[in-house]
């Protein structure tokens, strides 16, 4: 199958403030962002034309720009405004969103307080993260090498495109090996979460999740273990151990690209996708359709 490259395509893309052709909206080579990782974004899904959890998104992109030190020049709400308008441009009813924020080619080394902020917000046709065959048996992970650093060596509570550098090595490294995606451990060896989603562990009939202490707090994360507490499962975030995964009956991710998707295999221990994870799946998309379907009214 061709791919599409994302600087090519038909549509409009929201820039600084206005809508305009997608293959116009470009950034010099000189920009900060590019050389020293000054840019955050987000992801989002559209669902019914709607996005879903468009506010917190939006007001998550504003609170990773300040962790980083600078400051959007747009509310929540008008980024929020502008991705809807970037969806009816796209004219789209499933899919993806991305806004994402940069310093630009005002100052260039280290130091970048003469930098401006610029905003983009780009809206395309985007399937399910993982193939349909591995959402459906459950995903085979393997171990990865790269571990998540500690919060006083990182923004780790930041979306930040720097972050994100050793998930694409790791993942990179077990697509090489003939497995869908890597499972991280922290700087300490706990367990940490994928390459992009958050992970769960079924025990006993509970609910078990690393503490978000050195990793992002996903939006869907936080979604599913609302779902779960709602249903009256136990839900405990805690230190996990690897070998913990040995109590484990089911394992699945969670994130806005792959929303819930079961785990059989995270190197050498075997899961079976089971009633909770399908549970979940269940009420995950009936949360969507609802909550989309009310935005639209």
């Amino acid at each position: 199958m061709a791919i599409i490259p994302y600087d090519d395509r038909d549509g409009s893309i929201w820039l600084d403030g206005k809508l305009m052709p997608w293959r116009d909206a470009k950034i010099h080579v000189l920009t900060h962002g590019l050389h020293y990782a000054s840019c955050v974004f987000e992801g989002e899904k559209i669902y019914n034309g709607q996005i879903f959890k468009l506010r917190e998104h939006s007001q998550r992109l504003i609170d990773s720009g300040r962790i980083l030190d600078f400051e959007i020049p747009w509310t929540a709400e008008q980024i929020a405004k502008a991705s809807i308008a970037t969806v009816k441009a796209q004219g789209l009813q499933q899919g993806y969103v991305r806004p994402v924020a940069w310093r630009g080619p005002e100052q260039m080394g280290v130091a970048a307080q003469a930098t401006k902020v610029h905003v983009a917000i780009a809206a395309w046709d985007w399937g399910t993260y993982f193939t349909a065959e591995a959402r459906f048996k459950g995903l085979r992970m393997s171990w990865a090498k790269w571990a998540r650093p500690a919060p006083n060596t990182a923004p780790t509570a930041a979306k930040t495109a720097g972050g994100y550098m050793i998930c694409t090595l790791s993942k990179h490294a077990a697509e090489a090996e003939g497995y869908d995606d890597a499972l991280m451990l922290d700087w300490r060896g706990r367990v940490a979460e994928a390459t992009g989603a958050n992970v769960f562990l079924v025990i006993d009939g509970e609910l078990h999740t690393p503490t978000p202490d050195c990793f992002l707090n996903g939006i869907t994360r936080q979604t599913v273990m609302g779902l779960a507490r709602a249903r009256r499962i136990k839900v405990v975030e805690r230190t996990i151990m690897p070998e913990e995964l040995a109590k484990a009956q089911e394992v699945f991710l969670t994130g806005t690209a792959s929303e819930i998707t079961p785990v059989r295999e995270i190197g050498e221990y075997k899961f079976t996708p089971g009633t909770v994870c399908r549970m979940l799946i269940e009420d995950f998309n009936r949360l969507t359709q609802a909550e989309t379907a009310a935005q639209a009214a």
